[in-house]
């Protein structure tokens, strides 16, 4: 393994990114089925979807230093940046449409994890 240089300083993207990875995990661990990650549309993105069950879950998943400043780091803006990126999801993939959606918020601090079920209602 390559050795980094000791000033080696990740960036935020670098850092968001390792925090999804470290989401992922957890949420397959829990029974999710990992279905899109870094989803990008025309309308916005969504973090990660997974499905578990009859449920397919879009994730917004928050990387801060306490938990409650995670949860409220996901403005009603982002919120319905992430609902129209589901729509686009969710019309792309036919054979999900019978099935349930909800939004999820995931906020990871350090090693602790903090899945927010139904964290909002979608705005549109």
């Amino acid at each position: 393994m390559p050795k980094l240089p000791p000033s080696f300083k990740p960036t935020n993207y670098l850092r968001g990114m390792i925090a999804e990875i470290y989401a992922i995990l957890y949420l397959t661990l829990k029974g999710y089925r990992i279905l899109a990650w870094r989803y990008k549309t025309p309308v916005g993105e969504v973090d990660i979807i997974a499905k578990r069950g009859r449920v397919v879950s879009f994730v917004e998943v928050k990387l801060r230093p306490d938990m409650d400043s995670g949860l409220y780091a996901i403005t009603p803006r982002a919120q319905q940046r992430i609902a129209r990126a589901a729509g686009h999801f969710m019309v792309s993939h036919p054979r999900l449409q019978a099935l349930s959606q909800r939004f999820d918020a995931l906020v990871v601090c350090g090693f602790l994890v903090r899945h927010l079920d139904n964290a909002w209602i979608s705005p549109t």
